[in-house]
Parts: structure tokens; sequence; C-alpha cells
């Protein structure tokens, strides 16, 4: 069973950063395209950023254009979001996903997903 794992989250005032990392076990992660997600109570779970498994090939949400930043380090099977410029609308739970095939921006495109990391920003 693939297993991911993400840690980071925490609380932080506005305009500051955050780095999440999301590891990964039980597969291939380096054959796997990795994306994150957050969703805050009440809403639906939103895509956030994306990155091929080559690493190469990034995509990122409107709202966090700019200010967040995904990458990936496959040696150490591990995925980060690098978040910066953080505003309280940025408060959610984060989630990270993978798929062996390249995934989208909707959550049921991709097989398998971590358990999810608090983030609150506040003002």
């Amino acid at each position: 069973q693939v297993q991911l794992v993400e840690s980071g989250g925490g609380l932080v005032q506005a305009g500051g950063s955050l780095r999440l990392s999301c590891t990964a076990s039980g597969y291939t992660f380096s054959s796997y395209s990795v994306a994150w997600f957050r969703q805050a109570p009440g809403k639906e779970r939103d895509f956030v950023a994306s990155i091929r498994e080559t690493g190469r090939g990034t995509m990122y949400s409107d709202p966090v254009k700019g200010r967040f930043t995904i990458s990936r380090d496959n040696a150490k099977h591990m995925v980060f979001l690098q978040m910066n410029s953080l505003k309280p609308e940025d408060t959610a739970v984060y989630y990270c996903a993978a798929d062996k095939t390249p995934g989208g921006t909707l959550m049921y495109e991709y097989d398998y997903w971590g358990q999810g990391t608090q983030v609150t920003v506040s003002s």
C-alpha cells in the first residue's frame, strides 16, 4: 500500500512563510506525479499545485501563483510546497496526493492521499 505523510503545517502570521513536506513510501516514487490540495472547513477540496514525475512540469492554481512553489527530491522520496506571502485565506488542511498517470486539478484523478496537515494564517 502506498503511504504519503505530510508535515510542516502550523500557525504563521500573514506575510510569513511555511514549507510543507510530503514523504512517500511503498511505491516507486519517481514514477508518480504529485499534487497538493487544500480544504477549508465547509468548503470543497481544491487543487493547489502539481509536479510531474520528472520534476520538470509544474502547475499552480490562480490564487497561489507567484507565491507558492512545488518541488521534489526523488532521491529522498519527498515533495515540497514552499508557501510565501501567506494570507489568511490560505488557511486550510493541506493534502498531498499522488498518481501514476499525470493528474489534473480534480481530486478524483488521484489514487493516493496523505492524512493532511493544518495551515493557519493569522491576520
